[in-house]
C-alpha cells in the first residue's frame, strides 16, 4: 500500500472509521449532544417552574400569617371566598 495517501498520518480508511466513530459517540449513543441539549432545557424548565412555585408560595406563607394575626382579615377572607355572612346580613352574588 505505498501509493495510498494519507492525511496526518492516516489513511482513508481509517479517517473513515475514525469519522464514523465519533458520529456514533456523539449522536447515536445514550450520552448523545442532542439529548443533552434536551435535558439541559427541561433543567432550566423545571428551575423555573421551582422559582415560580416558591415564590408562590412564600406569597401564601404571606396571607396565612395575615389571616392568622388578625380576625378582620380573616372575616373578609371567609366572606370573599366562602360567601360567609354575619346573622343579620343579606348576601347578593354579582358575577
Amino acid at each position: 500500500m505505498p501509493g495510498m495517501k494519507r492525511f496526518l498520518g492516516l489513511t482513508a480508511y481509517q479517517i473513515v472509521i475514525l469519522a464514523v466513530l465519533v458520529v456514533m459517540l456523539f449522536f447515536l449513543s445514550d450520552s448523545s449532544v442532542t439529548k443533552r441539549i434536551r435535558y439541559e432545557t427541561q433543567i432550566r424548565d423545571l428551575e423555573s417552574q421551582i422559582e415560580y412555585y416558591q415564590k408562590l408560595t412564600e406569597s401564601d406563607r404571606e396571607k396565612l400569617h395575615e389571616l392568622r394575626s388578625n380576625d378582620e382579615d380573616l372575616e373578609k377572607f371567609a366572606r370573599e371566598n366562602y360567601l360567609m355572612k354575619k346573622e343579620n346580613e343579606d348576601v347578593f352574588i354579582v358575577e
